[in-house]
């Protein structure tokens, strides 16, 4: 199925509205399998960050964390929606926490993928690498098939099925390359705001969704689960055999999960 595309917000599928926010990468085609998936059972409105060449849109030097949600608000006009389940992934799930903490009206379920904890800032190496993305972007992206490797095995034992998989995975990134300079200055865009106060002003539903914890080697799970004890209506689920990227090596599943807090039996 094609998407459709409007003013860099691209459109998928039938059914109730899904907005897909993308990770500190923020390319959205990186969720490709998970939109071609969710879309069988939602309309899939998504799009890259700002700062991505198709986006048209800069980050701004003052407020550049809420420039996301900005674009969660923009997306949904674009798409001619009033309001929509917002689902974050990763750093994703913090510009999708934000929105329904500061625009309710515009939300009727979240969804936090495998998010950065409510008191998450940058460690150490981080600091490193948003100091001097290029510098830092060749051991830190050498750095990830030893992040992932485990996780990859566990969701797809087959080898065949899995060289096909991380075949078609790597493509995807090859031809939408992330920026580590752009990527650094969003990570840099988390200082000053206190997703603790967000986290408990968000009063609809949501589901905090997560791989096992022995898998994610990105996203420490115990963190992300710190937003059970904040949000009032929240509920977890575990994709099992998988980590921090499920969406893609479990997309079918990532979906069911979704389709099943959004539409329960």
């Amino acid at each position: 199925m094609k998407a459709r595309r409007a003013g860099g917000v691209f459109v998928l599928g039938e059914g109730r509205p899904l907005v897909l926010v993308p990770g500190v990468q923020g390319r959205w085609e990186w969720m490709r399998p998970a939109v071609d998936a969710l879309s069988r059972w939602f309309t899939v409105i998504t799009f890259s960050l700002a700062g991505e060449r198709d986006t048209a849109r800069q980050v701004p030097a003052e407020g550049c964390f809420d420039a996301h949600v900005d674009q969660v608000d923009a997306a949904m006009d674009a798409a001619g929606v009033a309001d929509a389940i917002v689902c974050g992934v990763s750093y994703g799930g913090l510009v999708a926490l934000r929105t329904a903490a500061t625009r309710p009206a515009r939300v009727e379920k979240l969804v936090l993928v495998s998010t950065p904890a409510p008191t998450w800032r940058l460690d150490d190496r981080l600091e490193r690498y948003s100091a001097s993305p290029r510098a830092s972007s060749p051991g830190f992206v050498l750095g990830a098939p030893r992040r992932l490797w485990r996780e990859i095995g566990s969701a797809m034992p087959a080898p065949i099925a899995r060289s096909r998989a991380m075949a078609g995975y790597l493509s995807t990134i090859c031809r939408h390359p992330a920026s580590p300079v752009r990527m650094a200055r969003r990570l840099r865009c988390v200082a000053g705001q206190d997703f603790v106060a967000d986290a408990r002003a968000v009063r609809v539903p949501t589901l905090v969704l997560t791989g096992e914890p022995e898998l994610d080697r990105v996203v420490p799970v115990a963190g992300t689960h710190e937003y059970l004890d904040l949000i009032p209506n929240v509920v977890a689920r575990t994709l099992e055999r998988t980590g921090h990227i499920g969406l893609v090596t479990k997309s079918n599943e990532f979906a069911r999960a979704i389709r099943d807090f959004v539409i329960p039996c």
